[in-house]
């Protein structure tokens, strides 16, 4: 099969876990389950069809190095799992915007704007003959991530936003109806771990009201090391995040809970660990009491690595097969705050509905 053309909008750990994920993987045989990995093959595009054309930072260390070599610039902190052979794609200096917080300017590295400009990222997109964009700038970068929507639409690239910015799931449609007019696919918003905080918090969710408990109370606690939970430090930041969190649990219940989730707290320690805390209490048979305390602990970024994944090869396919506008089924499996939500489940089977194109999106 052809390559799958990919450019990354911020080029960290994510995006790091990511490109090594690709290499890791990609000698597995196809008809093999693989620890790891949802899908050695998709559809028609095994884990090794991800080519990596672009980059697109604001980190003055990275910008104008080969891909490869950015991945491991600091402050860059997830574990090196494999080796990544050279890549050519180069990275580019990204708008800044507001990408940056002022509590993010040294920690990120910044350039400074009077001394470097801002790429074209529509004709960088263009020249490099991306396919597809991965949003992986920090959260609460709202007018940041426009831009590079913009620069999607304009220059005909397919949009996996991984971060909470509602743009798939845009309930004014706006976003969406353009990506349709423009016969281009889109899926978001907020990408789901493999195994994370919240997809954990919805199993234990539909599990208990599956098994007739009341659920009277919950929460979802996180900290973690990286630059994600630094830059996530000020409230301000996180609006969207804990909406997009907490609809991904709520909107299972049948009622309103008492809830609250989203980060608590910055601790460098962890580097790119992120520790989980649970709760959910309710009542059971008799009107007796059950409390659930769970606590999960991940290496971050490749958590969420393993999702996009499959998510990128889903976009490529909806590309093939001439499909525009939100993808339905790989959204709702693969994202906190798609257009529609789906018990898992539900979800997981649209999906490989969709790889065999029993479905439309």
């Amino acid at each position: 099969m052809e390559k799958i053309r990919v450019a990354i909008a911020g080029l960290g750990n994510c995006a790091s876990a990511l490109i090594q994920g690709v290499h890791y993987y990609r000698n597995e045989k196809e008809a093999t389950r693989v620890p790891g990995l949802m899908h050695v093959k998709f559809g028609e595009y095994h884990v090794r069809d991800l080519e990596f054309v672009a980059a697109f930072e604001v980190n003055k260390d990275k910008i104008g190095q080969k891909i490869s070599d950015a991945i491991w610039v600091p402050p860059n902190c997830t574990p090196k799992f494999s080796e990544v052979p050279e890549i050519k794609g180069l990275v580019y200096p990204g708008p800044i915007l507001d990408g940056v917080p002022p509590h993010m300017i040294e920690p990120f590295h910044c350039y400074d704007e009077s001394q470097m400009k801002a790429a074209d990222i529509a004709k960088i997109l263009k020249k490099t003959k991306a396919e597809i964009l991965v949003n992986f700038l920090p959260v609460g970068s709202e007018n940041a991530t426009r831009a590079y929507v913009e620069a999607c639409l304009e220059a005909g690239v397919a949009l996996a936003n991984g971060i909470p910015s509602f743009i798939v799931s845009d309930p004014a449609k706006k976003w969406p109806k353009r990506f349709e007019e423009r016969g281009i696919p889109c899926a978001g918003d907020h990408i789901k771990s493999q195994v994370g905080a919240t997809i954990l918090h919805r199993v234990l969710a539909k599990l208990m009201l599956d098994r007739g408990i009341e659920i009277e109370k919950t929460y979802q606690l996180n900290v973690g090391g990286n630059t994600d939970f630094e830059n996530m430090k000020y409230e301000a930041r996180l609006k969207t995040k804990r909406i997009s969190k907490t609809e991904a649990v709520t909107s299972l219940l049948p009622h309103d809970v008492p809830t609250r989730i989203g980060p608590s707290d910055y601790v460098p320690f962890l580097g790119d660990r992120k520790i989980c805390y649970l709760l959910l209490e309710g009542r059971k048979f008799g009107d007796q009491p059950l409390s659930v305390e769970v606590k999960l602990s991940v290496i971050d970024s490749p958590n969420s690595a393993g999702v996009m994944i499959d998510v990128i090869r889903a976009l490529k396919t909806a590309k093939d097969r001439n499909i525009a506008g939100p993808l339905i089924s790989m959204s709702s499996y693969a994202f906190k705050h798609p257009p529609v939500q789906r018990p898992d489940d539900q979800a997981r089977d649209s999906v490989e509905a969709f790889i065999r194109g029993e479905v439309e999106r």
